[in-house]
């Protein structure tokens, strides 16, 4: 059956201009809200779709401006015989280059024999659709495809009103799945009238006395109602259309009561097995109404694991959005196609592909997939700080980097090299991104400027400090009283003491420390640079203390420590730490206020 080749929009809601080719399987979009996902589902509906009539209001307008046209042209390739008849329609056939993934105006030998399907809206919003090649673009009259064949390269789309295609209609996945039309007007005809029959009796049984009365009084003004008026079911009531037959469980319950995620894992089974009459399904949100091992199932029923032998061709081809990331990690990166726009409304839509490490980022870091700005941190100590930093700013009245669709993602304290090379990945694809990590192990500096050139902005500390090192470093004389408060709160003075004997040999204990909190003195430097190292001591630096991971080493204490500390000391701290964190920030607060 046919499939999508070459997708074009212009001018419709968000997007301005794409060109894309997608490939002949499972075609996920995956992206941050308002990128276009849903957009490109309607465009590709709207063009192919059996509805006659489409209402187009000035809002699909790209940016209201109803001069620029709508345009929207799917070229369909594997096209059944009868559609390449170079007779019957030569003048509007084309060709497909599957290497180059263009489309050319003529066939030509090495080209796939295609069809594109047009509509254009003007201001008037009168929809035209038409078949287009460039050849006949000034013709005055267009050529058209025939309806049998306009139902034959329909999509299918499950959505809002799933539930028609659990009824036998001409156009549902039940009357595809016949070989032959269901031939049932007879039977309910004949149904019908004894269901009027049968009512008839028993209500002539009940109705006795006020059916005497009405034949009485009708024979008094002249009006022949027989012998006797009938209390009968009105025939035009029980008229039955398209669709009057239906699912029915073994109990008689209609299957169309099912819940939304039932209905929707149902219908996508049936339509994998009806892709030989129907082999284009649309899907918006596909994860709505299941839960995460339904949804995985659902992506199974429509082929996201087939196996299929070289150069054959899947039977279905999807098109669907997600925000999931189950629905991620679950798909290979040749189903997922991350959909952006410029700021000049330019979209474009790039494959993440299956080669590792990317396919492994994907299935690790697969939430980060769906955002719009990426901040790799170098472990969980930085996620919990950006994310305490976050809360302060949400509590001061600051929007959120979470509202800005940001994901901070945790590269597990793994090496420069490793935090770097995710860092790539991410800005290969198009995402902003942020890279923060320590700098207490050598960074390489070849590893840095390739990740600077693709665009990717890397944050790290000047010394070689670990990032507790550091807050104790940058922060002002009352930011460290705070600091060295919230270590007991959150571990014990015992730990806490511990590890600064650990450190200073036995030349200085907490109650040294103590004696500093909230006086008057400022804090000397190698007094700050001893607890930054008492601060990250853990099991891994010494034997003594079993178990210890460090004063703030979780998310949770971090979170603790920017909501509490760094994000109310932040604008008295040093330079250093200070424009660290607002770079950090600036996408999310200049964002809100654009």
């Amino acid at each position: 059956m046919a499939k999508i080749r070459h997708l074009e929009i212009e001018n419709f809601r968000s997007i301005k201009r794409l060109c894309w080719a997608p490939s002949p399987g499972v075609n996920c979009f995956i992206g941050p809200g308002d990128s276009g996902k849903t957009t490109i589902l309607e465009a590709i509906d709207a063009c192919l779709s059996l509805r006659r009539t489409i209402d187009f209001t000035d809002s699909d307008f790209h940016n209201l401006v109803v001069e620029n046209p709508i345009v929207i042209r799917v070229t369909l390739g594997a096209l059944p015989d009868h559609l390449k008849d170079l007779d019957a329609l030569g003048e509007v056939l084309r060709g497909f280059d599957s290497k180059a993934q263009l489309v050319e105006d003529e066939p030509a030998e090495g080209l796939e024999v295609v069809l594109t399907c047009e509509l254009r809206v003007e201001s008037d919003l009168d929809p035209k659709r038409s078949l287009f090649s460039e050849r006949t673009r000034g013709d005055t009259r267009q050529r058209q495809l025939a309806w049998k064949d306009r139902a034959l390269l329909a999509p299918s789309r499950i959505g809002e009103h799933a539930t028609s295609h659990l009824s036998w209609s001409r156009n549902s996945v039940l009357g595809k799945l016949c070989e032959t039309k269901l031939s049932v007007g007879t039977d309910l005809v004949t149904a019908a009238r004894g269901a009027r029959l049968a009512f008839g009796d028993r209500a002539g049984a009940q109705l006795g006395d006020v059916l005497t009365l009405v034949t009485k009084n009708a024979n008094a003004v002249g009006i022949d109602v027989g012998e006797s008026a009938q209390a009968l079911i009105d025939s035009g009531a029980l008229s039955f259309s398209d669709g009057a037959i239906s699912l029915h469980t073994e109990d008689g319950v209609p299957l169309r009561s099912l819940g939304r995620g039932s209905t929707r894992l149902l219908l996508a089974s049936l339509h994998r097995s009806v892709a030989s009459a129907s082999s284009t399904l649309l899907i918006d949100e596909v994860e709505h109404g299941l839960e995460p091992h339904r949804i995985i199932k659902l992506l199974h029923s429509i082929g996201s694991k087939e196996v299929l032998e070289p150069d054959v061709e899947p039977q279905l081809q999807v098109f669907m959005t997600t925000h999931s990331a189950v629905a991620v990690r679950e798909l290979s990166g040749d189903q997922l196609h991350v959909v952006r726009r410029d700021r000049e409304g330019q979209h474009a839509i790039r494959t993440i592909g299956s080669v590792d490490p990317i396919q492994g980022t994907a299935r690790t870091y697969p939430e980060a997939f769906l955002a719009r700005t990426v901040v790799v941190c170098e472990g969980a100590s930085e996620i919990g700080l950006l994310r305490g930093i976050d809360q302060y700013h949400v509590s001061k009245g600051k929007p959120s980097a979470y509202s800005c669709a940001t994901a901070f993602v945790d590269a597990t304290g793994r090496n420069p090299t490793y935090i770097l090379e995710r860092g790539r990945i991410f800005a290969n694809w198009g995402y902003e991104t942020k890279v923060f990590l320590d700098n207490d192990v050598p960074i390489p500096p070849e590893e840095l400027t390739k990740t600077t050139d693709v665009g990717a902005q890397v944050f790290h500390w000047p010394e070689k400090d670990a990032l507790e090192q550091a807050l104790f470093r940058y922060l002002p004389d009352h930011g460290v009283d705070a600091l060295v408060k919230l270590a007991i709160r959150l571990n014990s003075e015992e730990l806490v003491d511990g590890a600064i004997d650990e450190v200073s040999k036995g030349a200085f204990d907490l109650a040294h420390f103590m004696s500093i909190v909230d006086g008057d003195s400022a804090w000397k430097v190698d007094e700050r640079l001893l607890l930054g190292r008492a601060a990250k001591l853990s099991s891994a630096d010494t034997k003594k203390g079993p178990g210890r991971k460090g004063w703030f080493k979780s998310i949770a204490k971090m979170e603790a420590v920017g909501a509490q500390v760094v994000g109310p000391y932040l604008s008295s701290s040093d330079e250093v730490l200070k424009g660290i964190m607002k770079k950090l920030f600036r996408h999310a607060h200049v964002r809100a206020r654009s």
